[in-house]
């Protein structure tokens, strides 16, 4: 029997656990649930709940109506500044991070959630004790450990191969990608942190790519190099100046 129910635990054959809460950190039904959601008391991973906002989820003004859309090449960039500073200064106070992902998706539960998988559970709990004192944006950093080890179970694969019927409110992970350029930047930089990189050579290498985007010219370059000296400025200032700022 015990064999059993070790071999359920955390399935859809599970009536007492919730397999969605497992596999994916979150659960539609919250603390409503039938069925228990078993926070871990160590993990590698951390989930940071509704962190980001998307533009195209928020355009909207005050007396309702729609603001200008941005281009796609906008949101690309708008996300990879958004990943990117999270990603560099996470590692940076906590620890060497081997996955970071962004739920696209819509349900509140799942909306804007940011899950960092720290190479060690050590790093994972010491950023989770220190995260949910900080704001972000203007808000509150809500963060806790969570049980996901394995993103291609909590993925919706339909989403991946563009099929998936249920759009924003599915429930499981519609994970948001990064761009090519930034994705070897951030994940590269660890195969060359060997030969001495480490996170600072990451952080030059940050640099680097604010200053090729600034040679591209015109409004978008000087776009960039506000975003980098904005990004200097808040690494360069006292915790309690950050978090009145309502950003990192």
């Amino acid at each position: 029997m015990a064999e059993y129910l070790a071999s359920i635990f955390g399935t859809e054959k599970d009536k007492v656990n919730c397999s969605f809460y497992f596999k994916i950190g979150a659960c539609r039904h919250g603390d409503r649930c039938s069925r228990l959601h078993n926070k871990p008391t160590f993990s590698q991973t951390i989930l940071i709940q509704n962190i980001y906002q998307n533009p195209q989820n928020t355009a909207q003004s005050a007396d309702g109506s729609h603001l200008p859309q941005m281009s796609d090449v906008e949101m690309q960039q708008h996300f990879d500044d958004f990943f990117e500073e999270i990603f560099v200064e996470l590692e940076l106070k906590y620890g060497e991070i081997e996955e970071m992902n962004v739920c696209d998706n819509l349900g509140d539960h799942l909306v804007g959630n940011v899950y960092i998988k720290f190479r060690r559970e050590e790093d994972a709990e010491k950023a989770v004790e220190h995260l949910n004192t900080r704001w972000f944006n203007g808000q509150p950093i809500r963060s806790e450990l969570s049980p996901v080890t394995d993103f291609r179970e909590a993925c919706c694969r339909q989403y991946e191969m563009g099929e998936c019927t249920r759009g924003g409110f599915c429930n499981f992970m519609h994970l948001k990608p990064i761009s090519r350029q930034l994705r070897r930047e951030l994940y590269g930089r660890k195969k060359a942190s060997g030969a001495g990189g480490g996170i600072g050579g990451g952080r030059r290498r940050s640099r680097t790519r604010s200053r090729s985007r600034e040679r591209g010219g015109g409004g978008g370059g000087q776009k960039s190099r506000s975003r980098s000296r904005d990004r200097d400025r808040r690494r360069d200032r006292s915790p309690g100046e950050r978090e009145r700022s309502g950003r990192f």
